[in-house]
């Protein structure tokens, strides 16, 4: 974690400011469409910012701390509140943990593995299992079940380190959704709205020796404190669907903040 205290400060604080750019695929009506069905609309947002310095992933905690105490940031950043409004944290951070998260994947074959191994079958249809519950979780299904039990017979499809990729975690977020969740039969709608997805938030750029694409951005999952130790960001409970991603394009000097508070509420 990132302090405000203590030892030598850089000279040079970031500074940022809200740019007027949407994220395409949360707009996307079919999107849309099914956020509602899966209990995320208007629950889950897509903020853009650019800063003015060049950035590199070892600065990641003095970047997100500077980035909660800029002004602009903090008046135009959005949050979830308990009664479903959005609006700024209304809190200065004292401290910030910034973990990186692993960004790699360049093709949706990462999930061909899932009819492979008999979790989907041919056509797309999700195999169905006896009803089980972990956690705010009903599990009807293998695709749910290999996310969340680790003493699944196929919770090893996917390695650790695989699991930790910002594509699966996304996949991973929309399989569980919000609290009242309709669950999808086929597994197409999960893994489009997942491309689309990543596709907008991930910058990728190709190698000039090998001519693949590789990312190039990073991407960060974020939680911020007061000064009395109060967790206000992304809110003050930890939920496994709670969730900050800051994913950041070097080259642009663009971030962009990935939110979603779990819950009951659907807003529009």
């Amino acid at each position: 974690m990132a302090t405000s205290s203590g030892g030598a400060q850089k000279d040079n604080k970031f500074q940022f400011r809200e740019l007027d750019r949407i994220c395409a695929s949360l707009k996307n009506s079919e999107v849309q469409d099914l956020l509602m069905k899966w209990g995320m609309k208007g629950r889950m947002f897509v903020q853009y910012f650019s800063y003015d310095q060049l950035f590199q992933a070892y600065q990641k905690d003095d970047f997100i701390l500077d980035f909660f105490k800029d002004p602009i940031v903090m008046a135009t950043l959005g949050t979830l509140s308990d009664s479903g409004s959005w609006g700024p944290p209304g809190f200065a951070a004292e401290k910030v943990e910034v973990v990186q998260v692993p960004c790699s994947v360049t093709s949706m074959t990462f999930f061909d593995r899932l009819e492979g191994e008999e979790l989907v079958r041919e056509g797309g249809r999700i195999v169905k299992c006896f009803d089980e519950f972990y956690e705010d979780f009903t599990i009807s299904d293998e695709v749910r079940k290999m996310i969340l039990l680790e003493d699944s017979d196929n919770y090893e499809v996917y390695s650790e380190l695989e699991r930790e990729q910002f594509l699966f975690r996304l996949f991973e977020h929309l399989c569980l959704g919000g609290s009242l969740c309709q669950y999808e039969d086929s597994i197409t709608p999960y893994l489009d709205t997942t491309k689309l997805l990543y596709k907008d938030l991930v910058s990728v750029q190709k190698d000039s020796s090998t001519k693949e694409l590789r990312v190039i951005s990073h991407v960060f999952k974020v939680k911020a404190w007061d000064k009395d130790n109060y967790q206000f960001y992304p809110c003050d409970q930890d939920h496994r669907q709670t969730f900050a991603y800051f994913i950041v394009d070097p080259l642009k000097r663009h971030v962009g903040v990935l939110y979603h508070r779990f819950g009951s509420g659907v807003f529009t």
